[in-house]
């Protein structure tokens, strides 16, 4: 049976978090061996009810024990957590928390700003129970803590956090003037960013014996990530729209068809570009002033897509990824169910599975994508049902909810 192990099996993380941000930021934790125990409030997380759905799936409470009271959105980035239901507006119940927090590494929320403050769990009150304790946030604009937003009361989601990032405006085909990503990265790159700022905030506290408050920001996130789009702007005014299947600045970099799919091919340095025209049979854009070097073939796009299209267009994936792997970086265009045969995902164990609790079969979910030699990271957990650990989260904690 496989256990909790990873470099951070010395850090407990209570998980106040919901939806997908923040629970997929602590996953991160976990899979990294943090023992993260999920806080749900009465009713639960509130995407517990959000499919795909198992074959015994419950949704009543009555009938949460009987089945599955999780869909594999849930399943999927609760992983490797323990749960315990908590009603912080109840005095009680908030004090069974504080508690907790004395003895916990760190808190991670994502609420709306102010939210913790008013329930008595804020960043200063657990500080003055812990001085420790770092506090994590992810929120659309940020906490007033770290800098003042004038969007700081707004209300958040992926897809909203995507286009004021800066990403939907070069997303998708080159007609369109904002395209959300197909992931949800609005949501999962401020949760990536939000995991490494409390193990680093942890680092730090445990040098200084101070706690810290951490935040992270979705929209500042996605600009972040959107670096590009900064840095054009910023050296030469130029902003950038819907950039289709291609790349601003490099040449070929894009998408192509082939007899049965697409593949990506990316050429943009001298040796790459001159391995790709020879396994073409087109020796001649070589040394063609009008793809001789990337600069050019930036300029004369449609060009080299072109050259690149008919030779492409009449193999298959396989064909071309077998003439040009190992010199050019190329790839198919993955399907779901490619992912699931591709022998690369199963060697690398990015494919695992878990068993869920009911009548239920067992289901894949992805694996942690952090390897190390000396202390591995697998999925030992499923997701918790609402309140599983209760009595062994108290215990651990030196808890007795009846006293």
């Amino acid at each position: 049976m496989k256990s909790r192990s990873g470099p951070l099996t010395d850090i407990t993380v209570l998980d106040c978090t919901m939806a997908l941000a923040g629970p997929f930021g602590s996953a991160i934790l976990a899979d990294l061996g943090a023992d993260v125990i999920k806080i749900e409030p009465p009713g639960g997380d509130m995407s517990r009810g959000t499919p795909p759905h198992p074959p015994d799936f419950a949704t009543p409470s009555s009938e949460r024990q009987a089945g599955c009271d999780y869909g594999g959105y849930f399943g999927s980035i609760n992983r490797n957590k323990r749960g315990i239901q908590l009603d912080l507006k109840d005095p009680a119940q908030r004090e069974i928390f504080l508690r907790m927090c004395e003895r916990a590494d760190a808190v991670v929320e994502n609420m709306r700003a102010g939210v913790m403050d008013r329930l008595g769990c804020g960043y200063e009150q657990l500080s003055a129970r812990n001085p420790r304790i770092v506090y994590g946030a992810i929120r659309g604009f940020g906490d007033p803590r770290t800098g003042e937003s004038p969007y700081v009361d707004w209300p958040a989601f992926d897809i909203v956090a995507q286009s004021m990032g800066g990403l939907a405006r070069i997303n998708g085909p080159a007609s369109q003037t904002g395209y959300p990503a197909g992931a949800s990265v609005g949501d999962l790159y401020p949760g990536t960013l939000l995991a490494l700022g409390v193990v680093s905030a942890v680092h730090e506290a445990r040098r200084t014996g101070r706690g810290q408050f951490v935040d992270v920001a979705m929209a500042d996130a996605v600009a972040f990530l959107c670096e590009t789009v900064v840095a054009n702007y910023g050296y030469e005014g130029v902003s950038l729209g819907a950039r289709g299947v291609g790349h601003p600045n490099l040449c070929p970099f894009d998408i192509y068809p082939t007899a049965d799919g697409s593949v990506a091919i990316a050429a943009p340095r001298p040796r790459q570009w001159e391995d790709l025209c020879r396994a073409m049979g087109r020796p001649e854009l070589i040394e063609d002033l009008r793809t001789v070097n990337v600069r050019a073939r930036v300029e004369n796009r449609a060009l080299v897509n072109d050259a690149i299209e008919q030779w492409t267009c009449c193999l298959s994936k396989t064909q071309v990824v077998a003439a040009l792997a190992g010199k050019v970086p190329c790839g198919p265009v993955n399907s779901a169910q490619d992912l699931f045969e591709d022998p690369h995902f199963r060697a690398r164990d990015m494919i695992q599975e878990v068993t869920l609790p009911g009548d239920n079969p067992t289901v894949s979910i992805a694996g942690p994508p952090i390897k190390f030699t000396q202390t591995p990271t697998t999925v030992y957990r499923r997701a918790p049902l609402l309140d599983e650990h209760r009595a062994e989260i108290l215990a651990q904690f030196g808890i007795n909810e009846e006293s």
